[in-house]
């Protein structure tokens, strides 16, 4: 047994079942290894930010740790867009990124790279390891600390000799490190203050978001009249009918604002208080009104789900939340197609229990609006505003759950980032709408310029900001990736090509023209 196999053998060991990889030659012992040891599903990308969005989208679907293979520095370089986002998800991943053998560093051939300060920001635990002998418990190590709470990108980096010297066995898996505990006082303390006012919040955050969590959550407001509210970009959501409703903090400060207006109380579960996304001239970064406390019931590393248990017992709420989302469909419009009238359609032609990996850019307002009250479904964000996650993502939720319909929508700019993603659907032939909104520019760069002040626009800031000149042509892109294409410029197109694939279980992709 080499270092390689035995690294392998580990992973399967710890629960590890797919590995998105972009490999090289300091690699190639690993991925010899994936077929003398089996119980991993190695799926190729054209791109390591293909890679890493999909590890992410993997991560936040299924609730355990895909690996990445990357090769060297400038591999991790390429796949570090998505591992911020991965981060800011708390998504767990073991993201293992090849380097020279030991020996031959000190020579500083073409690719070699500070690999460590490369992957430092983005990793929750970082770790060399020294020989083959030591590579199987790094690993182990790895599995542990990427699902330690809230979970996180654990970095393994695996020297080429470490990989192909003889290694003495596999290693099993440690023992999970569990989670804080919230203290019966704290919980007494958040009850006695929620009690004390009568505007008050729950800011959800994490698995606080879903499942038993959620419910918890909705049996409080029963009680207390609590708002119920999550991050603008909230990793994973669900939402639709039948579910427990959560209003989302708008994006713009101006917005934010008039939302928190009025709160005495926001109570954090698993949350930070709410910030803009950027700095504006002449406004503030943090948004939590003037006399409003915020309380932190539990923090990150916590569980916020027993926290949310205990202060619904504390409180005497109900057994089961009343206040339930309900269906209540759209229609399906017709005339001129644009960003809402294609959500709309989608909205009412998607199917229950789909996943939406949003990537949608300006069309994620009305994509959200639309399905605020349609069948029930999981909802992805772009967590870490690094545009290109949307296509990554629906890869790894497709391979996580491949019984469930996966809807993309992606803006056009977006998605020619990490457009690599369409050959992975193809080549595993994953079940993937993607929906293109093509409005031909950087539609959220033009507000964001206006509230900038930055200056009247002239012909070069203009084109900075055009997609038009040439056209990005999204059905001749996709079929050059193998996955059949069309393209809508009316509302009855959009209908019947949209009906017909979420019929299908094969890629596919739309362009929607606006």
């Amino acid at each position: 047994m080499n270092g390689a196999q035995s690294l392998v053998a580990t992973l399967v060991n710890c629960g590890v079942e797919v590995c998105f990889a972009n490999p090289g030659t300091s690699e190639l012992h690993f991925v010899a290894a994936l077929d003398s040891v089996p119980g991993i599903r190695p799926v190729l990308c054209l791109f390591e930010g293909v890679a890493t969005g999909a590890a992410d989208g993997y991560g936040r679907v299924a609730g355990r740790p895909a690996a990445t293979l990357l090769h060297l520095g400038p591999g991790l370089a390429n796949g570090l867009a998505n591992l911020h986002n991965a981060r800011r998800a708390a998504t767990p991943i073991v993201n293992i990124v090849g380097d020279h053998a030991t020996y031959h560093l000190r020579y500083d051939s073409p690719l070699t790279t500070d690999i460590v300060s490369l992957a430092r920001p983005v990793s929750s635990w970082l770790c060399t390891s020294k020989s083959a002998k030591t590579l199987a418990g790094d690993a182990a190590r790895a599995v542990r600390a990427a699902r330690e709470a809230p979970g996180g990108v654990a970095t393994l980096i695996m020297p080429a000799d470490a990989a192909w010297d003889s290694a003495d066995q596999s290693a099993q898996p440690l023992p999970e490190i569990p989670m804080g505990q919230v203290s019966s006082a704290s919980i007494d303390d958040a009850a006695a203050r929620l009690g004390r006012v009568t505007k008050a919040a729950l800011l959800l955050r994490g698995c606080a978001l879903h499942g038993a969590g959620i419910e918890a959550a909705g049996r409080i407001q029963e009680k207390t009249g609590v708002r119920l509210l999550c991050d603008t970009f909230a990793a994973r959501t669900e939402l639709g009918a039948g579910t427990v409703f959560v209003e989302r903090i708008p994006y713009f400060p101006e917005q934010i604002v008039e939302f928190l207006q009025g709160l005495q109380l926001i109570v954090l579960v698993g949350a930070q208080p709410p910030v803009s996304f950027f700095a504006y001239p002449g406004t503030a970064s943090r948004w939590v009104p003037e006399n409003c406390e915020c309380y932190y019931l539990a923090r990150a590393h916590q569980d916020g789900v027993a926290a949310l248990e205990a202060l619904a017992h504390t409180v005497h709420a109900p057994a089961h939340a009343k206040r339930r989302t309900p269906l209540q469909l759209p229609g399906l419009p017709s005339g001129a197609l644009n960003a809402m009238s294609a959500c709309q359609i989608m909205a009412e032609l998607t199917p229950d229990n789909a996943i939406i990996a949003d990537d949608a850019v300006t069309a994620r307002f009305p994509l959200l609006k639309a399905f605020a009250q349609a069948r029930p479904h999981t909802h992805l964000s772009l967590t870490g505003g690094a545009i290109g996650q949307g296509l990554p993502v629906a890869v790894g939720a497709a391979i996580a759950a491949p019984n469930r319909k996966i809807v993309c929508a992606h803006g056009d700019g977006a998605a020619a980032y990490t457009l690599q993603a369409l050959w992975s659907m193809a080549r595993e032939q994953l079940n993937v709408t993607t929906i293109i909104f093509a409005n031909r520019t950087y539609a959220i760069l033009n507000i964001e310029l206006q509230r900038l002040q930055a200056g009247s626009l002239g012909p070069k800031a203009l084109s900075m900001l055009d997609l038009g000149n040439p056209e990005l042509r999204w059905v001749e892109i996709a079929q050059g990736f193998g996955v059949h294409a069309q393209r809508a410029t009316t509302c009855a197109e959009l209908i019947e090509q949209y009906s017909s694939a979420m019929k299908s279980e094969q890629p596919k992709l739309i362009e929607v023209v606006l």
